[in-house]
This record gives C-alpha cells, sequence and structure tokens, in this order.
C-alpha cells in the first residue's frame, strides 16, 4: 500500500471515530479525541462507557480483545473493537504506541506526579503543556510502596492508569514511572515485573543515626563494624581515602578529618551498602539503558551534610552505581502538604554546596522530596541550578485537589471525608513528620458549602486530610464515592490540577517560555 493509500485509510478510521456518539450495543460511548492515533493498520482510541474506560481500535486488532463490531460507513465496512482497560489490553497499547512505554528521563529537569487515585495524569499532561513548554519531564506512574498498601493498589494499577491518562491527554512526549521508596527486594522485584524505568532506592532504615553522638571507643567499634565486605573496602582503606583529602568543589574547597570520615561512615555506611545491593539486583534483571536509579536519603532525623553526601556520592561512584538523582535530607523541614518550614538563605546556601557535590562526582540531579506545595524553594532551586538539574516529587497534592474537586460537587461527601480524617489523624500521623495540629483547624460545621474550598488552604487541614487518605480509601463506601464524583466531574479536577501545579511548574521553566 503506498503513503497515499495510508493515509486515505486512516483518515477514514479517523472518520469512523469522529462519527462514533454510540457504541454497537447501545451503551454511551465518550470518545477523548485527544487520545486518538494512527499505528501500523489501525487506529486506536480511549473512550468512556459508563464509569469505565475502554481502548477502541478501528482497523486491526493487533492482540486487543474485545467484543468486534462491524460499522458500516461510506468507505465500506469498518472493524470496531471495544476492548476493557485489562493489564494484558494496556499492555498491548504500549507496545503499539510505544511513546506510552515509561523510558529513562536521563538529566532532563523533571517532575514526578503522583497519583492515589489514578485519574490525575490528564491534569498533569495538560498543566506541562500549559506551563513547561516541553522544559519539565514528566514522571507520571510514581506511588510509594507504602501509599500502595494504603490505597490497595499495585505497581502494575498505578502504571496502567498511568498509561491510560497519557493516551487520554494524546501525551506523546514521553514519560518515566517511579517505582518509589523501594526497601528490599520483593518491592524491586515487584515493579521490575510491571516495567518500571524509575527506581527510589529507600535506604533509610540503614541509616544508622548515633553516628551523630558517638564519640571515642563508642564511634570506633560502630565504624568497625560496618559491612566492609559488602563495602569492598577495610575501615582503614576508607579513612586513608578521605581524611586531609582537599576536594575542590566550585567555589569552595571541602577536607575531611578522620573523625568527620568516620561518623559519616558510620551513619551512611549501611545505607550505601544496602543501596549497592539494591542496584545490583535491578542491573541483573534490566539492560542499561532502560532504567535508572534514585537514591533517598531524605526520611531520616538530622540533615545530610556536606561531608556526608561527599561520602556517600564517593562510594556509589567507587562502587560503580550511578544514581539519575539522589535526595538528601536539606536543612529545614518539607513536611506533607504545606510550604517550606525554615530559613530559605540557609537552605540556598547548603543547596547551592550540594549541588556543587552533585556536579563532582555525577552528575546527577538533586532531588526535592515531599516536594509538594513548597512555593517558597522553587526559585530559589531553579537560580541555583540554570541548567535543570533538579527532581521535584509530588504526590498527595493531587489528592488534596481531588479533595478541592469534590468539596465544589459533592459537599456533603467531602464533609464525611474530612470528619473521618479527623478521626483518624492521630493514628495515620505515626509514619509523618507534621507540625499539623487538630485544635488549630477550622471547625468545619462553622463552613458554609460555598467555602468549603477554603478548607484546603488551610495548612492544618491539608495536612488532616493528606496523611489520612489511607483510611479513607480503605472505606468501600467513601472509595466508591470519591471515584464516582471524580470521573463524573473529571473535566473540574482536571482545571483544578492545572491551575495548582501551574504554581509547581511556572517558576522552574518562566525563562523559557
Amino acid at each position: 500500500m503506498d503513503n497515499y493509500s495510508k493515509t486515505k485509510e486512516t483518515a477514514n478510521r479517523i472518520a469512523v471515530i469522529e462519527r462514533l456518539a454510540d457504541s454497537p450495543d447501545g451503551s454511551r460511548l465518550h470518545v477523548y479525541p485527544r487520545s486518538i492515533a494512527a499505528t501500523e493498520g489501525a487506529v486506536l482510541f480511549l473512550a468512556r462507557q459508563g464509569a469505565s474506560k475502554v481502548i477502541g481500535v478501528v482497523g486491526q486488532s493487533g492482540g486487543l480483545t474485545g467484543a468486534a463490531y462491524l460499522l458500516g460507513t461510506d468507505n465500506g465496512d469498518q472493524q470496531l473493537r471495544i476492548c476493557p482497560a485489562t493489564a494484558a489490553n494496556v499492555a498491548v497499547l504500549r507496545e503499539r504506541l510505544p511513546h506510552l512505554m515509561p523510558k529513562p528521563l536521563g538529566l532532563a529537569k523533571s517532575i514526578g506526579l503522583g497519583d492515589r487515585l489514578g485519574l490525575a495524569t490528564p491534569g498533569h499532561a495538560d498543566a506541562l503543556r500549559a506551563y513547561a513548554d516541553g522544559d519539565m519531564a514528566p514522571i507520571f506512574a510514581q506511588q510509594s510502596v507504602r501509599e500502595n498498601s494504603r490505597t490497595g493498589r499495585t505497581p502494575q494499577q498505578v502504571l496502567d492508569d498511568a498509561t491510560l491518562g497519557a493516551f487520554q491527554a494524546g501525551w506523546q512526549e514521553g514519560y518515566g514511572a517511579d517505582a518509589d521508596h523501594l526497601k528490599c527486594i520483593d518491592d524491586v522485584d515487584e515493579h521490575l515485573a510491571a516495567g518500571y524505568s524509575f527506581y527510589t532506592i529507600d535506604s533509610g532504615d540503614h541509616v544508622q543515626d548515633r553516628g551523630h553522638t558517638a564519640t571515642g571507643a563508642t564511634l570506633q567499634k560502630l565504624y568497625d563494624a560496618l559491612p566492609w565486605e559488602k563495602l569492598a573496602s577495610t575501615a582503614q582503606d576508607t579513612v586513608r581515602r578521605y581524611a586531609d583529602v582537599p576536594f575542590d568543589l566550585e567555589s569552595f574547597r571541602l577536607t575531611m578529618t578522620g573523625e568527620q570520615v568516620r561518623r559519616a561512615a558510620v551513619k551512611y555506611g549501611a545505607a550505601v551498602a544496602h543501596t549497592i545491593t539494591l542496584a545490583r539486583h535491578i542491573a541483573s534483571r534490566r539492560s542499561h539503558d532502560a532504567y535508572e536509579i534514585e537514591l533517598s536519603l531524605d526520611e531520616t532525623e538530622h540533615p545530610t551534610s556536606l561531608p556526608e553526601h561527599l561520602f556517600i556520592a564517593a562510594e556509589l561512584k567507587r562502587l560503580g552505581v550511578e544514581p539519575v538523582s539522589l535526595a538528601p535530607r536539606y536543612p529545614g523541614r518539607f513536611e506533607k502538604g504545606v510550604d517550606y518550614i525554615g530559613d530559605p538563605e540557609v537552605f540556598a546556601n547548603e543547596f547551592k554546596r550540594h549541588l556543587a557535590i552533585a556536579r563532582k562526582f555525577g552528575p546527577y540531579k538533586l532531588s526535592l522530596h515531599s516536594g509538594s506545595d513548597k512555593f517558597t524553594l522553587y526559585p530559589i532551586v531553579a537560580r541555583l541550578s540554570p541548567e535543570g538539574a533538579i527532581h521535584l516529587k509530588t504526590a498527595g497534592t493531587s489528592y488534596l485537589e481531588a479533595l478541592r474537586a469534590i468539596a465544589v460537587a459533592a459537599p456533603d461527601l467531602f464533609r464525611r471525608i474530612l470528619r473521618l480524617g479527623h478521626q483518624r489523624f492521630d493514628t495515620d500521623r505515626a509514619t509523618y513528620h507534621l507540625s499539623g495540629d487538630q485544635a488549630l483547624a477550622p471547625n468545619p460545621q462553622t463552613v458554609i458549602d460555598a467555602q468549603l474550598t477554603t478548607l484546603l488552604d488551610e495548612s492544618h487541614t491539608r495536612q488532616i486530610l493528606h496523611v489520612t487518605f489511607g483510611s479513607i480509601l480503605q472505606d468501600p463506601q467513601l472509595k466508591s464515592a470519591t471515584l464516582a464524583v471524580l470521573r463524573a466531574h473529571e473535566d473540574l479536577y482536571r482545571d483544578m490540577l492545572v491551575s495548582h501545579f501551574a504554581k509547581h511548574i511556572s517558576p522552574f521553566t518562566a525563562g523559557k517560555r
């Protein structure tokens, strides 16, 4: 078939889809026009049928399975197949439209867009179109193991929902998939099987905070007990490698004493060993160009000092692990759902020096975890890293925007969610560092329906709602009602996401637009 014939046949198939108002079985079929995509022998599209998303194909099914119909048109009969969005069908969709396959993003400026409900990707994509202008690469599939355990979703479901969301939005610029906060081999394997492209190794449980306080013989004993075989070194060689060695780092020089080396090693040596173990496991199962690794050390008690960062970076490099990004524990507080708590000038001075270490021993990006809503810091980070060597990780803020949409569309449901959030807050906050205080949150009974959204702009209420998502989504009635409202008002939810993420994206891309 010549190119003219291919173009004509594709146009005929698209015309069939565009005229399609009702599916052959009589139930309403709403086609998402931006999803329509031509591939070899067929045109694919996404549609909503009742409460479900379905994949449509006009032409060759190519492995997609579903009910087949023959449509009579002015251009002859066309086969239409309506396919449920099963994991198998979504996998075929990724194969037929390679831009829907998650991929490594490299050192490009990037943003992680966690989605606890599986409905946010179209809004994320539209926000990037409107405000990034191609200058910020997205990770659409991103959930931590902890979040999945609370929402009842699997890594495969998270990835498939992101794939369908990107398809619905007509996103063709590529995206990543982050297996977030991995702590053990079993967690890694589940994400490897699903096909993730970005693996965030969380070695925080192996950080030894006694490195801050131990002295004398106690410090030496802890140092001697490190897993030296896994680190492919000895206690003596490690001190010789770093102590009294000047490291020139752009605008400053860093020289570590023997005690600083031992403290850094005691605090982070086991964490480095754990990172190496997981990284090598991933490398044994993925080709080098199919994945990238991030190291997460942000959920620790004390900030990561410059000597500690240097030790971690140098050891990873020596042991052959090249992260694409690293998340230190920065000074100040990165609490969920609220702006940065701390001195922005102190943060800026430390961040600039952490960047110098990342450039020296990588290059790799610095990652800002719990990065949602840290509006004070975005201009600082953008200014200090004009080359864009940053990764901004967001998660729960998209869930809060879902609740904002519910507050508008279903005020009674929002009040039920907030009531349970207040009941569960003292329990659910246990795994987070928060300053939210129920006693300081506004009484929702005094707020009229038209002003309910103002509660989502109040820091204590934001944190109550942010960390109780698991309790909400483990309640079958609340979960079902939440999803039903958002599906019925998907344009409202999308618009709220675009408006909210404009404030996250614009500071990093304003100079490019």
